[in-house]
């Protein structure tokens, strides 16, 4: 999205992004069972999202959280054999920054941040953090799921509702198609560019994740409150400035850049640890295009 709105600016586009819905997986384990009464804030960049507001039927949800983490948490973290919402690290970033990390910003996938709870195998098995077996599941399922989808559309004796019920998936795309095409009023998360400043802090030409007004008219993004001090900081180092970087490189089509992204990131430790990782990457046999490209 930051890339395609520098270079067409004159293009009506939007990014969309799931990972805010686990604020619904939270709400059911806080026991709010009706996702129609459930409002919500959930600013930041992509993949990198914060709740700064809730409420259920017009209550605040912190409070509820406080409540179960302390009456509830233990237990919780204790039977739950699988990963899931309200980990100990999503938890204790909540306590670090008082909000909570919402989608991969606190999940063992999207590059497990902060890598402060990733440094050891030890440290990891404290905060029940399982990044491997993580992506492991998610390749998995996806691949299975995929050859599934492949099979039932190749066979033309079946229905394909016969094996998806016709229901809605709660993924943004159709409701966003809807709000647009039919002027159905709707508040939906998106990725636009930070023109308004709608999430403050972050730079105008970067794009930010945020909720916005959709009908007919169009997608006006909505401002949102700042990010506290920790997570604002986090994002600026962790997400703008590498990508910014690495939107330079692929600009420049500079394998020098590549590297220089891969020299940022705080799991390097030497020069020649991010250039084996580099030339392992481009050579990989999938990657002839990318070597091509990269000079």
């Amino acid at each position: 999205m930051t890339h395609l709105a520098r270079t067409y600016p004159q293009a009506k586009i939007v990014g969309l992004c799931h990972g805010f819905g686990e604020i619904y997986s939270i709400a059911k384990i806080l026991g709010l069972q009706d996702r129609e009464q459930l409002t919500f804030e959930i600013p930041g960049v992509n993949h990198f999202v914060w709740l700064t507001n809730a409420y259920y039927q017009g209550e605040p949800l912190y409070p509820l959280l406080d409540r179960w983490i302390e009456t509830e948490s233990e237990r919780y973290w204790a039977e739950a054999q699988t990963h899931g919402s309200l980990r100990p690290k999503q938890i204790d970033l909540y306590r670090r920054f008082g909000v909570l990390p919402i989608g991969d910003t606190g999940s063992e996938g999207g590059g497990s941040w902060g890598w402060w709870y990733h440094t050891d195998e030890q440290t990891q098995r404290r905060w029940q953090e399982d990044p491997e077996g993580w992506w492991r599941g998610y390749f998995q399922a996806t691949e299975s799921g995929v050859a599934e989808m492949k099979r039932i559309s190749e066979d033309t004796s079946t229905r394909v509702t016969e094996h998806y019920p016709a229901e809605h998936s709660h993924e943004s795309i159709i409701p966003l198609i809807e709000s647009l095409a039919c002027d159905i009023p709707r508040v939906l998360i998106v990725n636009v560019q930070n023109t308004g400043e709608y999430v403050p802090g972050i730079p105008r030409d970067f794009a930010v994740e945020v909720p916005a007004h959709v009908s007919k008219r169009g997608i006006d993004a909505i401002q949102t409150h700042a990010l506290p001090a920790g997570p604002l900081n986090y994002a600026l180092r962790d997400c703008v400035a590498p990508w910014n970087l690495e939107l330079a490189a692929y600009s420049s089509r500079s394998r020098q850049a590549l590297l220089d992204v891969i020299l940022m990131d705080p799991w390097t430790t030497s020069e020649k640890q991010a250039r084996a990782l580099l030339e392992e990457m481009l050579n990989l046999p999938q990657h002839t295009a990318l070597r091509e490209y990269y000079q």
